[in-house]
């Protein structure tokens, strides 16, 4: 991936219909960090605690896995607001 396709990616939410792209009113987000999903917006909202606690594994074709392959993320301590990659996997 470029820069072209990272500018590109940057302020999208994760898993939204591409013509809708950005954040909407009322809603929780937490930003990707690292990764193959860098820049990208996770929207969180109504997830409990414990959810959070846990991260993701987020599916991309983006990572070292290629399609199929999963990005994970885990919450920043003290920045729940951020989330940062822990690795791939297939």
């Amino acid at each position: 991936m470029d820069s072209d396709d990272e500018q590109l990616l940057r302020g999208r939410i994760y898993g939204t219909d591409p013509d809708h792209p950005g954040p909407k009113p009322g809603r929780s987000y937490a930003e990707l960090v690292g990764g193959p999903l860098d820049g990208l917006l996770l929207d969180i909202t109504g997830w409990r605690p414990k959810e959070i606690d846990d991260g993701v594994s987020l599916l991309t074709e983006l990572g070292r896995f290629g399609p199929g392959g999963r990005a994970l993320y885990d919450p920043r301590p003290g920045d729940p607001a951020r989330w940062d990659w822990a690795g791939d996997s297939p």
